[in-house]
């Protein structure tokens, strides 16, 4: 589809500083309206935060911070600028971890990713996004409906169903895990059905080279984004697949990992995110996540910042078939159970999936009651290893990513 979303994504850099010079203040302002916000930016003169370099003068806010303010203050734990009945929607990731949603426009910002994937009027999009609890199906819905596609809500699994709802409707655009959507491919090979995807936009996981191209390979041009339930869209591929361009409703900063301090730019660090949504304005909020600016301007005439996209976790917190596993998690199951002593998840690819093992020190052979108490502690499943006591290397390590990124 040519042309821009709209003429936000061509600004000048003069014209995006006048911009951040005054976006920046009243975002600062707005978010002093949150109680928990109104505590952390009490002494910060908002008038005087006009750049980048005022920015990072800010404290950072992490993930743990707001876990442990809504366990004091739920929903939100005082990050929302609205009471949680004037919302649309409250969701719950696992954590727990609750986010608000609205109707109003595309709140997720997320219309800008699927404009760039060439999705617009004349498409069905299969959303196989989850809509119950978490938000990922809403954010998407929202998208399509932003670029006037039309929506089928698939969700997530019932394989068979997929396969028949997609050639029965002729859906032309797959929204999902990049996973997934290979599994739809097979099973309808399987079926003899000819499916009418030619373009993909996923997210929730890594998009292995192989796998994009082995979805070329059938036709089918597949971009990804960068976005979390907290903080909406952060950045996206667009035609020129070089790097991912921050979206503009949000202000990216790459930092020390442990610090607020930004890196040069090139050099890998953890990115931070500042959010101009006026009902849930996260400020500084610290991603997790590792990457890096890219030199220069995107190709596809595109002008703000780039990243290179998702390197992996500043932490041991890693994403496994599209769901974070946190150590905390994996803690939690080996309270269960006194007689393990220590547990390792380790992700690695099977093919073009995920795939997840489990090992466990243990003196029981207990496979099927560790399988189902390691589902019910991190809402996957995995394959179970029983070893010996004291067999798991002392390294410190609960979570372990083999897979290779580049």
């Amino acid at each position: 589809m040519p042309g821009y979303f709209d003429d936000l994504e061509i600004r000048s850099a003069d014209e995006r500083a006048e911009w951040l010079s005054e976006a920046l203040p009243a975002a600062l302002n707005r978010a002093k309206t949150a109680p928990a916000l109104a505590r952390l930016l009490r002494d910060v003169d908002a008038a005087a935060i006009t750049d980048r370099a005022a920015l990072a003068r800010l404290p950072v806010i992490r993930k743990s911070d707001l876990i442990e303010a809504q366990k004091k203050n739920p929903p939100f734990g005082g990050y929302a600028t609205r009471l949680a009945a004037e919302f649309d929607h409250i969701f719950q990731s696992p954590g727990p971890i609750y986010e608000p949603g609205r109707r109003d426009g595309d709140w997720w910002r997320l219309g800008r990713f699927m404009h760039a994937c060439g999705v617009g009027r004349g498409d069905i999009v299969q959303n196989c996004f989850a809509y119950n609890l978490t938000p990922a199906g809403m954010m998407f819905d929202s998208a399509a409906r932003a670029v006037d596609a039309a929506i089928l809500p698939a969700g997530t699994g019932q394989t068979d169903l997929q396969v028949r709802a997609a050639a029965d409707i002729g859906c032309t655009v797959y929204a999902g895990t990049p996973d997934f959507l290979k599994v739809i491919l097979d099973r309808a090979d399987e079926l003899g059905e000819t499916l009418s995807f030619t373009r993909a936009a996923v997210a929730g996981g890594a998009l292995f080279p192989s796998l994009r191209q082995h979805y070329a390979d059938r036709g089918i041009a597949t971009r990804q984004c960068y976005a979390t339930a907290d903080l909406g869209n952060i950045a996206y591929e667009s035609e020129a697949m070089e790097g991912m361009i921050v979206d503009e409703g949000v202000i990216v900063e790459i930092v020390r990992p442990g610090t607020g301090d930004p890196v040069p730019d090139g050099e890998v660090g953890e990115v931070v995110v500042t959010t101009m949504n006026p009902d849930y304005p996260l400020v500084r909020f610290a991603t997790g996540d590792l990457s890096a600016v890219l030199p220069g301007l995107s190709p596809c005439g595109r002008s703000n910042m780039r990243i290179k996209g998702w390197m992996g976790r500043a932490d041991q917190t890693t994403k496994i078939k599209g769901m974070f596993v946190r150590p905390e998690q994996v803690a939690g199951f080996v309270a269960r159970h006194p007689e393990i002593t220590r547990a390792r998840v380790i992700a690695d690819r099977e093919g073009e999936m995920d795939a997840m093992t489990v090992q466990i020190e243990s003196p029981r052979a207990a496979d099927a009651e560790y399988a189902a108490s390691v589902a019910e502690a991190l809402k996957l499943r995995g394959r179970i290893e029983i070893v010996a006591p004291g067999s798991l290397p002392n390294d410190g390590l609960v979570i372990e990513d083999r897979r290779k990124y580049d």
